[in-house]
């Protein structure tokens, strides 16, 4: 008993919950669908269908004016389920009189309720001919003019917004790179975007209601007329001609008070989809846009002047409208009207002047651009072909802009430095499927993606056994093959390598980016990492630079460490190696050398394999005097000078033993002597940029070491 009392106080808890705060609203909701429903099903009476026909009709209005004073059409999303359930409260009170009409009918016209005898008795006006003209006259105009023409427009409006998406989606990651707006700006108008083709694409389809409502009450008004008549005269016993006044009357009454809401809805749904990317309310857009242009209304008044002087035409009418006109067109030139998307531009260009003010440091009013602002290069770019738009929100899987985020995360923990922001563009003139990375303007890789298919390589070498389409991996032109979505599980299944097309591109992108790091280096982004270093160490920066070394010369020493994919993270440790380097030699080869060595840790680390081991194949004793004997110069300004034809011999005696250690599953380090190894990396890494050359003083003493060989 005891359980079962607590039970019961839990479930009246529960039940007391739900009648509170956000249930609530849920509850009357569903209460009030419901009882649309169950219109259809059971008789009203006549007092609350007179109710529930002024509700409808106050309902159908209050859509009307909230439509007139909304900003932009979104403010209103939730229109189509508005107009779903105005819809269905329509047809529920129409088959709900249509019962009370073919039941009582023979009542009089006032059996149906007074609404329907008013509105009846109001359009007949004691001519039942007349009356029924005038109906079918609203009814064909709402279904053939309002109904099918917002119906048009929502379709077309979906349709166009859709297809505006990438290129609008471009536009916000463009800005955003080009730092006009910040991260939550962007969110906020991805947001919208997304808003925008979600709320177009319901209006599509809920404008198919709005037609099959109209349909639905000719239909419904047609059975009450005629069924109305056959029971009247042969159920009923009434004479024809009274009869036919009689379910005239209520039956035009029953469709006026059904196809008036309707005509208000869809003249709300008409006005709400042909708003488009007009802002502010339908007052502001109608009268701002009609009387922009003051010599407009100056022609009106004239014509209209001329008109009224015309012999036959009504005098009074046209002069009236002649001086209004004229009156109304000396106004706006004298006060002329701002549109509201013209305030929309002047604050966004303010933002944007404030914007260049804050970065430049000026102050006063904001001046034109200057020409020399078309100089500006974009440190990295990626330019796609229209084709590949579609992968920036690509549905399948991760988008192409998250990647790049990504990539830019990875590569800020990985060297050490937040890279500058990737720009992607459209490019008409590249092909169609075609992408182009560029660096500082200069075209530094491109490939081709099939936007719809997956890219499969075999990981053995071996020939896929999937149709398909055969291409060149982009990046390192391995062969691969476009498959098509549905090959998924079987290119997973026979273990292939399976690459979504945003994948492809930000690979290729990676390697692009990890050839050209040393340059995405800037003075500025130098600055930004001693800027970034903790107040702990601020004292080691003021010491250091500049008073023992320049940025610019912290710069190339930097550049030359991430040139060989070194991470410069560990700025503290690399300013303390500068520091004691200075003290010794002003080359900056040299100073990079030492400060390699102080982060030996670090790199022998970042060189060694699953088992903590460091492959490497150590220089013969012959190379290392070799290359010792042919430096040349005086002091720290010594330069390789070998001979052509030894210098072959020793790229050929690279490539032959480091491809052999490749096709052995091996990929191991270069071990030189710490006094030649910059010179020997000069060499290797024009021809084979991939192997990694280490001094000896870059192993660090706890490092374990697997000799696989010696050059």
């Amino acid at each position: 008993m005891a359980e079962e009392a607590i039970i019961e106080d839990e479930g009246s808890s529960l039940f007391s919950r739900m009648l509170r705060g956000k249930s609530r609203g849920q509850i009357l909701m569903s209460a009030g669908v419901l009882s649309i429903l169950s219109a259809m099903l059971f008789p009203v009476p006549t007092w609350l269908l007179d109710a529930l026909l002024s509700i409808s009709i106050t309902f159908s209005i209050l859509i009307l004016l909230n439509v007139l004073f909304i900003e932009k059409s979104l403010e209103f999303n939730s229109f189509p389920t508005v107009l779903l359930i105005a819809a269905l409260l329509r047809l529920s009170l129409n088959v709900a009189t249509t019962r009370t009409i073919l039941s009582k009918g023979h009542e009089g016209t006032s059996a149906a309720g007074h609404v329907i005898e008013t509105f009846g008795s109001l359009v007949i006006g004691g001519n039942v001919v007349i009356g029924a003209i005038v109906f079918s006259i609203l009814t064909l105009v709402n279904f053939i003019v309002i109904t099918k023409g917002s119906g048009r427009i929502a379709e077309v409006s979906a349709r166009f917004s859709l297809d505006a998406m990438p290129g609008k989606q471009m536009a916000i990651d463009a800005d955003l790179s080009a730092g006009l707006i910040d991260e939550s700006s962007a969110k906020k108008r991805r947001k919208e975007l997304e808003s925008e083709s979600t709320f177009f694409g319901a209006m599509d389809g809920a404008s198919k209601f709005v037609r099959g409502d109209a349909i639905a009450g000719i239909i419904i008004t047609f059975i009450n007329f005629i069924a109305g008549i056959i029971i009247g005269v042969v159920q009923k016993d009434m004479a024809f001609a009274e009869a036919a006044a009689t379910y005239t009357t209520l039956t035009i009454g029953d469709g006026l008070v059904s196809q008036i809401p309707s005509l208000i809805v869809s003249t709300s749904a008409g006005l709400l989809v042909s708003k488009s990317g007009a802002i502010g309310s339908a007052d502001k857009s109608f009268f701002g846009q009609l009387g922009r242009f003051p010599p407009v209304l100056a022609v009106v008044s004239g014509i209209t002047f001329v008109m009224a002087v015309v012999p036959g035409l009504p005098f009074m009418p046209f002069i009236t409208i002649s001086i209004g006109s004229g009156i109304f067109a000396w106004y706006l030139h004298n006060n002329p009207i701002v549109q509201v998307e013209d305030l929309a531009d002047i604050a966004e260009e303010k933002q944007k002047q404030d914007s260049i003010k804050a970065a430049e440091g000026e102050e006063g009013e904001a001046k034109e651009e200057p020409i020399d602002q078309t100089l500006h290069i974009d440190t990295a770019r990626l330019e796609l072909g229209y084709a590949l738009l579609p992968l920036i929100n690509y549905g399948k899987g991760q988008k192409l802009t998250d990647q790049i985020k990504a990539l830019r995360k990875q590569m800020a923990r990985d060297l050490g430095f937040v890279m500058p922001a990737i720009r992607i563009q459209d490019n008409m003139q590249l092909p169609a499927n075609s992408y182009v990375i560029k660096i500082k303007e200069i075209e530094c890789g491109r490939g081709e993606i099939r936007p719809d298919k997956l890219l499969v390589m075999d990981p053995r070498g071996g020939k896929i056994e999937i149709p398909g389409e055969d291409t060149k991996e982009p990046t390192f032109g391995l062969p691969a093959k476009w498959v098509a979505e549905s090959a998924r599980e079987e290119a997973l299944f026979k273990n292939y390598t399976v690459v979504p097309p945003p994948t492809v591109m930000t690979t290729h992108l990676t390697e692009i980016i990890k050839e050209n790091i040393s340059e995405l280096l800037s003075y500025s982004e130098t600055q930004k990492l001693l800027d970034g270093l903790g107040e702990e160490h601020r004292k080691l920066v003021d010491d250091t630079v500049p008073s023992q070394i320049s940025i610019s010369g912290l710069q190339r020493v930097l550049q030359n460490m991430l040139k060989e994919l070194v991470s410069v993270r560990d700025m503290p440790t690399i300013l303390e190696a500068v520091s004691e380097a200075t003290k010794i030699t002003q080359s900056l080869t040299m100073i990079t050398e030492h400060v390699r060595s102080r982060l030996a840790r670090q790199i022998s680390h970042s060189h060694s394999n699953d088992e903590g081991e460091i492959t490497i194949v150590s220089l013969s004793p012959k190379w290392e005097q070799a290359f010792a004997e042919n430096l040349v110069g005086a002091g720290e300004d010594k330069q390789l000078a070998m001979p052509p034809s030894m210098l072959q011999e020793f790229i050929k005696d690279v490539r032959s033993n480091f491809e052999n250690y490749a096709m052995k599953g091996e990929l191991p380090v270069l071990l030189t002597s710490p006094m030649i190894r910059p010179y020997i990396r000069a060499v290797i890494e024009r021809f084979r940029p991939s192997t990694v050359v280490l001094s000896q003083n870059e192993i660090h003493p706890k490092a374990k070491l697997k000799n696989v060989g010696q050059l």
